[in-house]
């Protein structure tokens, strides 16, 4: 049985790279933020959608038909 791996350090300049380059966001604003709204705000928060399902289209046609 190995040992467990050691914790890696905090990633501060991907952190504030990310914060207050590619967000512009002010140093006020990467301070207040919660872990959670900066995730949101780098996208690693965005649920992935389910692809339409065939049977999901063909209820959707026939609900909203196109016009002639």
């Amino acid at each position: 049985m190995g040992a467990p791996d050691a914790p890696s350090a905090f990633p501060w300049d991907d952190v504030l790279t990310l914060a207050l380059h590619t967000l512009h966001w002010r140093p006020d604003d990467l301070w207040r933020a919660t872990p959670r709204e900066l995730a949101a705000a780098a996208g690693f928060s965005r649920r992935q959608a389910m692809p339409l399902r065939r049977a999901d289209l063909d209820r959707l046609l026939a609900a909203y038909p196109d016009l002639p």
